[in-house]
Parts: C-alpha cells; sequence; structure tokens
C-alpha cells in the first residue's frame, strides 16, 4: 500500500514540474530542487525514527 501511495505522489509531482516547466523551465528546475530536498529530509526522518524505536 505504501509503494501504491508513493508511485502516486511521484506521478502527481512530476506532473506539477512538467506543467510548471511547460511556463518557465528555470522556475521547474528550481522547484524540483526543493521538492528533492523536501523528499530527502522526509527520508531521514523516517530512517530516525525507525532507529529510535529499534533500540528498545
Amino acid at each position: 500500500m505504501d509503494l501504491i501511495l508513493l508511485a502516486v505522489e511521484l506521478a502527481f509531482l512530476t506532473l506539477i514540474v512538467a506543467g510548471v516547466a511547460l511556463w518557465s523551465p528555470p522556475a521547474a528546475m528550481v522547484l524540483a530542487g526543493v521538492l528533492g530536498v523536501a523528499a530527502l529530509e522526509r527520508v531521514q526522518a523516517e530512517r530516525k525514527k525507525t532507529r529510535k524505536g529499534a533500540g528498545r
């Protein structure tokens, strides 16, 4: 289930970035960078949460 939601989220964000790229390619590059940083922060937060609970 988590994998399906991740795929839907990825497709949605790809369409948003593609739409912005039609209007302004530099803005799409900035948006993609921001979304990439947000995604990495999200993954790191999940890893810290699971690692914290593993020691108990």
